[in-house]
């Protein structure tokens, strides 16, 4: 009763004596005790529940000759975290605009490879013109920022123009994804997306995989890498981060890696992504709402016979 205005009040007047009133502030003391009572019997109604919520993934579902699979609904996707099976609430195509960083090796290895990258390049971003923000950074003997993030198709052409490659330099993938992948976080894209065009040749960053892993986690980027030139057979301890990062990277967020021997695959192999890329499903599904997020994500179609390929782990792991 304490709490109650005017409470304290009535209970000084009371104890007054002649100054005050008994019989005038009784009713009112009942008053707010009875009102005190029949709040406190009232039925209370219980919280909301808090116990699920939904997660979105991006999906890619491909047939045999890797073109994108179209129709599928929410009952042919199987979603499963540690694998445990989630309940697929809708499953549709992928309208979400894209955050798209491409990363372009312009190191002196990339010297014959210069003309397809550009024919690549520019069909890449005419092809998804009105359906992503793109930016192009460069890596040859540091990553720098040729474009920034943009919806201008012209001013990515000019810059895709402005490519060429530097003499006596050498590629910095790992220190481009990291720096990427934190771009990424800052602005906090909803459909992250880093492509990387990579020349089978010499790396110079210093960092671990695992470094370049954690912060694309973090980012929720989903990592496409292009590497052109047979495979690097070189031991050292950067290219060994390189091969990890990139072959872990790419299987974990879901996203291509394509071994190209011939630089003039370029512009098919940039073709395909921008077809996949486009043709992307949006899953939702529920899952608990547990202190601990899970360490694994499983998504697969009850479709035989197509590849699947979306986010293996949550962000952050």
């Amino acid at each position: 009763l304490a709490a109650i205005p005017g409470h304290r009040r009535h209970t000084a007047d009371l104890q007054a004596g002649p100054r005050g009133s008994p019989a005038m502030t009784y009713p009112m003391l009942g008053f707010f005790v009875a009102a005190v009572l029949l709040l406190t019997q009232q039925p209370v109604a219980p919280a909301a529940s808090s116990d699920a919520r939904t997660r979105d993934l991006f999906v890619s579902v491909l047939d045999s000759r890797d073109a994108p699979i179209n129709g599928l609904t929410a009952g042919d996707f199987v979603v499963k975290e540690d694998g445990v099976t989630r309940e697929v609430l809708k499953a549709g195509p992928a309208t979400t605009p894209m955050q798209i960083m491409v990363i372009i090796d312009d190191s002196q290895a990339s010297t014959p490879a210069i003309q397809p990258m550009r024919e690549a390049l520019t069909a890449f971003v005419e092809t998804l013109h009105g359906k992503a923000e793109i930016g192009l950074v460069t890596i040859g003997e540091r990553p720098q920022s040729l474009v920034p993030s943009t919806t201008d198709a012209a001013a990515l052409k000019k810059g895709i123009g402005r490519i060429f490659a530097r003499p006596g330099s050498g590629a910095y993938l790992l220190d481009a994804l990291v720096d990427v992948s934190k771009g990424l976080e800052r602005r906090k894209a909803t459909r992250p997306v880093i492509v990387a065009i990579s020349m089978e040749a010499v790396e110079y960053s210093n960092l671990q995989y695992e470094t370049v892993l954690e912060q694309l986690d973090a980012s929720g980027a989903t990592l496409h890498v292009l590497a052109v030139g047979s495979p690097a057979t070189s031991l050292a301890d950067e290219m060994r981060n390189r091969g990890m990062a990139i072959a872990e990277g790419t299987k974990r967020t879901g996203g291509r890696r394509d071994q190209l021997l011939a630089d003039s695959s370029l512009p098919d192999a940039m073709k395909r992504l921008a077809s996949e890329l486009l043709n992307q499903y949006v899953v939702t599904y529920s899952r608990p709402d547990a202190l601990i997020p899970p360490e694994r994500v499983q998504v697969t179609v009850t479709r035989p016979g197509v590849m699947v390929r979306a986010r293996t782990r949550t962000a952050g792991k």
